[in-house]
């Protein structure tokens, strides 16, 4: 890769101050550090302690959700044989499902980069590498029927909302690719939440998400009503299914053992949070024992819903890995990361149970924790330094 290296070392006068290409030196310093290692010092967030910098985290986490968009095509074409009865190998479904996300996948890849681009250039700072895991994130949020027009205004959303006006990368509050899924959702409910979204023919047919079958029911058992439309209808609902990935859902939320291994994965080269992860299933767990407890005394189907089946409905463990990890926007203390997952696990449980009109919930709870996180970490500092001050004083 020498001459690589040699050729952007010729042009590179052309990018610096008093260069011809003076205004575009942001996108050289992006092609340039995404090619090769780089030394620069960074002075906002998130920082790095590490000889790997910043891009190259991010690169390696798209690279960990290469796996989920290629079982997500999988299961999209999967899904279509499976409600027209077609005899298909993997192969075939892969096939039908990447002309199904391919241009969901490009949109906000090419809407991402403009933005990203433009703020880059008219400020005259870096290209900020955090577009690449939002770019790569969002698509996996979304069903594979969203209108793209939609995919355009949500990633800009996202991007624009989310984070530049914060003043770019580090700097932002709310996780970005959060932020463009719960603006679709606010303003196209019916093109992203419900029984709807699942278009998988020209025909329009549709299934139910897994989720979407207990929400609302009253005076009935949440798995009850999961077997029977396993039985009523061409989708499997049962715990080990719902696990493996072959239901309807979003793209990349569905296969669960597939996000494990990215959890272990992320936090095997440090880049993730364990406790994060770890705090939120447990939140989770102890929040839908105590559901569980007051079904009893309630009609809501949702109140029965065991722990180990929340951890597989909708986006629980793909929120919890990819997002509520996300090192800008999260707790950054040790203790105030146990605390920031545990509450995340709670909320979820507490949303999806409480709000029949949003029944997934750990897109909610994370928003919410992340205008907190700065709150939690200010409340655990300040408790370490008062000990060190007893401490000292003694």
């Amino acid at each position: 890769m020498k001459w690589l290296r040699d050729i952007l070392d010729k042009v590179e006068p052309e990018f610096k101050d008093g260069g011809r290409l003076e205004r575009f030196a942001p996108i050289y310093e992006a092609t340039d550090t995404i090619l090769f290692s780089s030394d620069e010092r960074i002075e906002s967030g998130p920082h790095i302690r590490d000889s790997v910098d910043v891009k190259r985290v991010m690169i390696l986490v798209v690279i960990v959700l290469i796996p989920c968009y290629v079982f997500g095509a999988m299961n999209v074409g999967y899904q279509k044989a499976l409600i027209f009865g077609l005899d298909t190998n993997w192969l075939d479904n892969l096939s039908i499902g990447i002309l199904a996300i391919g241009p969901v996948i490009a949109v906000t890849f090419v809407s991402g980069a403009f933005w990203e681009l433009l703020f880059g250039v008219v400020r005259k700072h870096p290209i900020s590498e955090g577009f690449l895991v939002t770019c790569a994130l969002i698509p996996l949020t979304l069903p594979p029927s969203i209108p793209l027009w939609q995919v355009a205004v949500a990633t800009s959303f996202g991007i624009v909302i989310g984070k530049e006006i914060f003043g770019g990368v580090g700097m932002n509050i709310f996780n970005p690719a959060l932020t463009a899924r719960a603006f679709l959702y606010f303003t196209y409910p019916a093109d992203i939440s419900g029984d709807k979204v699942w278009a998988l023919s020209p025909d329009g047919y549709s299934g139910p998400t897994a989720l979407s079958i207990p929400a609302g029911q009253t005076n009935a058992n949440a798995i009850d009503l999961l077997d029977k439309a396993s039985s009523d209808l061409v989708f499997d609902f049962s715990w080990i299914n719902m696990f493996m990935g072959w239901i309807p859902g979003s793209i990349g939320e569905t296969n669960k053992w597939l996000i494990l291994l990215a959890a272990f994965f992320l936090v095997f080269v440090g880049i993730t949070s364990w406790r994060i992860m770890l705090g939120s299933v447990m939140g989770m767990t102890f929040m839908a024992l105590v559901t569980n407890l007051l079904a009893p005394y309630s009609t809501n189907a949702m109140l029965t819903i065991p722990p180990h089946y929340h951890l597989v409905m909708g986006s629980f463990m793909f929120g919890t890995v990819f997002m509520a990890t996300e090192p800008v926007t999260g707790a950054h203390t040790n203790k105030g990361r146990w605390i920031y997952g545990i509450l995340i696990g709670m909320l979820t449980v507490i949303i999806r149970s409480i709000n029949p009109a949003y029944p997934e919930g750990i897109m909610l709870a994370i928003l919410l924790m992340n205008a907190f996180a700065p709150l939690i970490d200010y409340f655990v500092v300040q408790s370490n330094i008062k000990k060190r001050l007893l401490r000292y004083a003694q």
